[in-house]
């Protein structure tokens, strides 16, 4: 039976169950959760903005409408931390940044809109790299997280602060968001589960690139249960997001097992011999494939061409922030990292016919995969090309003895995925012998981002990695 001392451990899933039979308390679960921020948190610097005395007012309001008969949402009561790129009205967001360290916004981001709605309490905010730009989270307002597995090494990013969370039992559920691998990345880092949707999958609001598919805001949790409980509230339809698909949340609903038998697996450990990868994440890939044959699938190991994919992905991503952030590097010279600078100052050199082609590009590759998924079920890749790294670097310098010309190349195992437009997510897949945690990143045909669930959750329940813990000692 679960105790007030371990409910920052247990499942959302059955923390909703619990709270709608009031055998637990909202203020209960907050408090709970509260305490264990205080017990850990310093250790990891994973939450970097607290409203403690307001998540325990709300809490106190959710019992209340439950106790007098009031129709309650899906994530009634469960408390919510929220990454710091995403606005949250009156509590302070602040990007990461030096020039937004005490801003509030005066309204939420529709992802914390709909988790509000749905009866989520949110609690504060989780760590990001400096506008999200990176796949280690640290920044001149916060400083740097830290993995709870090894606290002297990277928690990932850029939803590095909501991973070491979660890892930590300081939250239960998460929103982030996806361009080059930051849901993925951290999960792998952190032991826990990320999803990258497909785009529209998750509308987003606000917006300044709302017809710009690489970007997308997806669920964070440490099963993969939860991250569809999530799902069912933040998917869906939204009139302010153009792109936004016109399926229901209340498909992620849905029954996630499945018979994997006769399903058609392909793998690779380094993505055909283009990438490198550590030895230590290669093997968990080659485990994991065997884990598939075992449930009856058919496995083949084979890569998909991912050539023009670099450079498409850099392309588009030098583009978009000079759109996005250009305004910020002009008003305030000197107070922004220098890798986003550098992005603004390449986007700002491309020509029409370089945008042009990286789009042209784009769509080969969606139609690329589109073809390739005709012939297989699910992909099965790395996540990352490293383990977690020393927290006191930018990036990873080399990667299996090859030089890394840059704080993103060491990310090619992810953000080479998002230009496919498929839905991805890294799962939990095994531990080094020195402890660390390493995931697996699936991927499958456009939109088909339940049954990427449903595989997931197989892969889940056949090896049970997600529910090792790390070992933190609480503070006094």
């Amino acid at each position: 039976m679960t105790t007030s001392a371990d409910l920052h451990y247990t499942d959302a899933t059955d923390l909703a169950r619990m709270l709608r039979r009031r055998e637990v308390s909202a203020r209960e679960v907050v408090r709970a959760h509260l305490d264990r921020i205080a017990a850990v948190n310093a250790e990891i610097n994973a939450v970097v903005t607290l409203d403690a005395e307001r998540a325990m007012e709300e809490a106190a309001q959710a019992d209340a409408r439950l106790a007098g008969g009031g129709v309650v949402g899906p994530l009634h009561g469960i408390p919510v931390a929220v990454k710091d790129t995403h606005d949250t009205a009156g509590i302070r967001t602040t990007y990461g940044s030096p020039v937004f360290a005490n801003h509030v916004p005066e309204h939420d981001a529709l992802t914390v809109e709909r988790m509000r709605a749905a009866g989520a309490i949110v609690m504060g905010k989780t760590n990001a790299p400096e506008f999200g730009t990176g796949s280690h989270t640290f920044n001149p307002v916060f400083g740097v997280t830290r993995n709870p597995y090894d606290t002297s090494l990277s928690a990932g990013g850029s939803t590095g602060g909501g991973a070491a969370a979660l890892a930590a039992g300081l939250h239960p559920l998460l929103d982030g968001s996806d361009m080059g691998g930051s849901l993925r990345n951290p999960g792998s880092f952190n032991n826990v589960v990320g999803l990258r949707p497909s785009p529209g999958r998750v509308p987003q609001w606000p917006s300044i690139l709302p017809w710009e598919p690489m970007t997308v805001a997806g669920p964070m949790a440490r099963t993969v249960s939860d991250v569809a409980l999530l799902m069912s509230v933040i998917a869906g339809p939204d009139p302010r997001a153009p792109m936004a698909l016109t399926d229901s949340g209340a498909m992620f609903d849905a029954p996630l097992e499945c018979d994997m038998r006769g399903l058609r697996v392909a793998y690779s450990a380094d993505f055909g011999g283009d990438l490198p990868i550590e030895a230590e994440a290669s093997v968990v890939v080659h485990a994991a494939a065997e884990v598939f044959a075992g449930l009856g699938c058919a496995v083949e190991e084979v890569s998909p061409d991912f050539s023009h994919s670099d450079r498409l992905f850099r392309t588009l991503r030098t583009w978009q922030f000079a759109v996005a952030y250009s305004w910020i590097v002009d008003e305030h010279p000197g107070q922004v990292k220098d890798a986003l600078v550098e992005e603004i100052v390449r986007g700002r050199l491309l020509s029409a016919e370089d945008i042009g082609q990286a789009k042209l590009e784009l769509a080969d590759m969606y139609h690329r995969f589109r073809e390739f998924f005709v012939e297989y079920d699910v992909l099965l890749l790395p996540v990352s090309q490293v383990l977690p790294f020393d927290a006191g670097l930018e990036y990873p310098t080399e990667v299996a003895g090859e030089p890394m010309d840059g704080y993103l190349r060491w990310m090619s195992s992810c953000y080479w995925v998002t230009t496919t437009l498929c839905p991805a997510m890294s799962v939990p897949a095994g531990f080094t012998p020195a402890g660390l945690p390493v995931g697996v990143q699936l991927v499958a045909k456009h939109r088909a981002d339940l049954a990427l669930l449903r595989y997931a959750y197989a892969f889940e329940q056949a090896t049970r990695y997600a529910e090792r813990r790390p070992e933190l000692a609480p503070t006094t």
